[in-house]
């Protein structure tokens, strides 16, 4: 009897191994995801007096020829710094979107919406597959998250189905390397991996550049419809 109970024991302990590494997976790949996304306790540090100087967003919205009027989208937008900017940028004919995927995310840029007394944001909870966006959008922006994305090529094509036809998309991103604001050297994305990820969602690059000493940006276009000249 206790044979045949030990060779019972090591049996089930043999057949239930395999899932216990797959167990510890499934319990720590929320945790990975998690720690990709910036943390809502941080947001004061994108706060910082001197951004307006290295992050240059007038040079941005000028680039993806943002005006008054305009419908645009701050696709990631954190706390809503550059959606301050969108705001008064597009004036009281436009529409800013903020969007984020964390609703802490979301209730801080409502507050700061309503601080600066803008009546023309409106925020917008997404998820890792749809920013759920409306259509009929001149510009999307999106500024220091695309190396927070699960999926960055479905929500660039998510994107690209929210603009008109003549839209376009910026990416804004920090440049590879250490030093300045930012993310940590290994958590930043390089421009030709936007790039790619920007062939893949069949966009193509309108124009890239640096914007010094911290920053680059793509902006993204759709390509002309068939039989277009």
């Amino acid at each position: 009897m206790k044979v045949a109970a030990a060779v019972l024991l090591a049996a089930y302990v043999f057949a239930t191994r395999p899932a216990i590494p797959a167990l510890l997976a499934a319990q720590s790949a929320p945790a990975r995801q998690k720690a990709r996304l910036f943390p809502p306790l941080d947001l004061g540090l994108l706060e910082a007096a001197d951004r307006d100087q290295w992050q240059k967003p007038e040079e941005i919205m000028d680039a993806l020829k943002i005006a008054e009027g305009s419908m645009v989208a701050d696709l990631g937008a954190g706390g809503g710094w550059f959606t301050v900017r969108l705001a008064r940028r597009v004036g009281s004919h436009g529409v800013v979107y903020a969007e984020d995927i964390q609703p802490l995310m979301i209730e801080a840029i409502k507050r700061k919406v309503q601080r600066e007394n803008l009546t023309n944001v409106r925020t917008v909870l997404g998820t890792t597959k749809d920013s759920r966006l409306p259509h009929g959008l001149d510009a999307v922006l999106i500024v220091g998250a695309y190396h927070e994305m699960e999926d960055p090529v479905t929500l660039l094509e998510n994107a690209a189905d929210s603009l008109k036809p003549q839209g376009l998309i910026g990416i804004v991103d920090f440049l590879p390397g250490a030093g300045g604001p930012g993310p940590d050297p290994d958590q930043r994305v390089d421009q030709e991996t936007v790039v790619r990820g920007a062939t893949a969602a069949h966009l193509q690059v309108v124009s890239r550049e640096t914007i010094p000493p911290f920053m680059f940006m793509l902006v993204l276009g759709k390509p002309p419809a068939r039989g277009s000249r």
